[in-house]
């Protein structure tokens, strides 16, 4: 029996499914004839530490099918980690062939390949979509810039390249996985987030439900953004024709009623082909704004996501926030880095009278600059076993000013003393996490938060990708606009004919 679960945003598509995976523990099913297989190892993790909790498992005896599809070919093929291609031998690569490449790896998280060389990342999607390299760029040839001739040359290379070195990547490791046949034998499968996967993973998917019992397909077609990385939305759609039953959960436990619902369902019932589905907002009204200038957004108090379709865009918010004092996260880094902060509560303390490690000291001498007497800042005549008050450091090691934190942290430069400072004025909470998130889209994918600001501009790419197919820009905007839990704020872009309207 093949059923497919259907996730509107909030709608709690994967407590649905853990839910599940506690019937069958309970009914007596052994967890080792479960599989629960994600797209990012988020997901994954989080199923493992649930049935493990409540049923007392142990992870690595009894949920060996807990994992992502990638983790669960690596492990079944007795897979090497030495010897599965790395950066350095991606730019080893690049040398040999006379092309530049800096960036190229799979993501850990979700097994999504990225890189700063375009003619790997042809070559990676054509692969996980089966198709060749020239189809790939055919396809794409509105969008790219890459030499046709040369894009043939570097995938035969390549192929070359890990044959000799005997290297794996983990493409090649589902491709193994199916022609080996190596799917296990089990009583329930779940598959979650699977709008996401490509069409080599559902080659997977298809190996391991022929030998399951029941299978559960979870995912939101309507929340499919990665496309670009190559997932097979289409197929997940096509599915329909394939399984017993569909479900639809209709409740969202996320997006308020009113104007960010209808929205929501505005830009959504332009996709040309999805699963049809209706789902219930919460009871509590949302709020929508709109603005013509960023400067207008007021985001002085409660939680914030700050979303563009690429992260250039937020630079500008970036600037409005240090402007304003209010303190940020971007792309995984805190406005102020955890050094400073650490050092500057440690120096107030220390100026009370308080006494610090050896390493307390140590990080707070990364930023006095001249505060410290030439020679000491290395703190290379502090030992590691011994604290220390502000007075020792002044009189046997080279502190020369004890004022204030801003008097006396010379390293930082204008911008960041005036930064912190406003910061601090406004009562911003700089011991927690940043209380405003910047992000792009793609990345916030499956977070929330009660104030959400979208900037609808587009890259030049990202115009040429919505001429060619505006599916993939609808869904983008969509999963943005249901990131919110109580209002919604959109910006005029910069240029309307380089943005998404909504």
């Amino acid at each position: 029996m093949k059923t497919i679960i259907l996730g509107p945003p909030g709608t709690g598509k994967t407590t649905t499914l853990l839910d599940l995976v506690d019937d069958f523990l309970s009914s007596g099913i052994s967890p080792n004839k479960i599989g629960y297989f994600s797209f990012t190892r988020k997901a994954a993790n989080e199923a493992i530490e649930r049935a493990a909790e409540r049923f007392q498992l142990d992870p690595k005896k009894e949920l060996n099918y807990f994992r992502t599809l990638h983790s669960m070919a690596f492990r079944l093929l007795g897979a090497n980690k030495d010897r599965m291609m790395q950066i350095q031998d991606y730019k080893d690569f690049g040398r040999l062939c006379g092309i530049p490449i800096k960036k190229a790896f799979y993501s850990l998280d979700d097994g999504v390949f990225d890189s700063d060389n375009e003619y790997l990342k042809i070559i990676n999607n054509a692969r996980v979509k089966k198709i060749s390299v020239l189809e790939e760029y055919d396809k794409n040839v509105h969008n790219i810039d890459v030499e046709r001739n040369t894009l043939v040359l570097i995938d035969q290379e390549l192929t070359k390249f890990k044959k000799e070195r005997g290297m794996k990547d983990f493409t090649d490791l589902i491709i193994d996985f199916v022609e080996k046949d190596l799917a296990p034998s089990l009583d329930v499968l779940f598959i979650d987030e699977a709008q996401d996967l490509s069409l080599i993973q559902w080659q997977m998917v298809k190996a391991m439900w022929k030998k399951a019992k029941k299978t559960y397909i979870a995912g939101d077609d309507d929340q499919a953004i990665f496309k670009w990385a190559g997932a097979d939305i289409s197929h997940f759609i096509a599915l329909k024709n394939e399984v017993d039953n569909i479900k639809v959960l209709d409740q969202s436990h996320r997006i308020p009623g009113g104007p960010i619902h209808e929205l929501s369902q505005r830009i959504i019932s332009k996709i040309s082909d999805r699963y049809e589905k209706e789902y219930k907002p919460r009871e509590e009204e949302g709020i929508l704004e709109y603005y013509t200038d960023l400067t207008q957004v007021d985001m002085s108090r409660g939680q914030w996501l700050v979303l563009s379709s690429a992260n250039y865009f937020l630079e500008d918010v970036k600037d409005l926030c240090e402007i304003q004092g209010w303190y940020f996260s971007h792309r995984g880094k805190n406005s102020i880095s955890l050094e400073l902060l650490i050092a500057i509560n440690n120096w107030e303390k220390w100026r009370k009278g308080g006494d610090l490690s050896y390493l307390e000291v140590k990080n707070i001498y990364q930023f006095l600059g001249p505060s410290v007497t030439p020679g000491y800042n290395s703190g290379k005549t502090l030992r590691s076993d011994e604290r220390y008050t502000i007075d020792d450091c002044k009189n046997n090691h080279g502190l020369l000013n004890s004022d204030v934190w801003f008097d006396s942290f010379k390293k930082l430069s204008i911008t960041e003393e005036r930064y912190i400072r406003t910061m601090l004025a406004k009562g911003e909470k700089i011991n927690q996490n940043p209380r405003i998130s910047l992000s792009t889209i793609h990345a916030a994918k499956g977070g929330e938060a009660d104030n959400v600001l979208i900037l609808p501009d587009l890259s030049n790419a990202a115009v040429k990708s919505y001429d060619y197919d505006p599916d993939e820009t609808h869904r983008l905007f969509y999963v943005g606009v249901t990131r919110a839990k109580k209002s919604l704020h959109i910006v005029e872009p910069r240029n309307t004919d380089k943005a998404y309207i909504l």
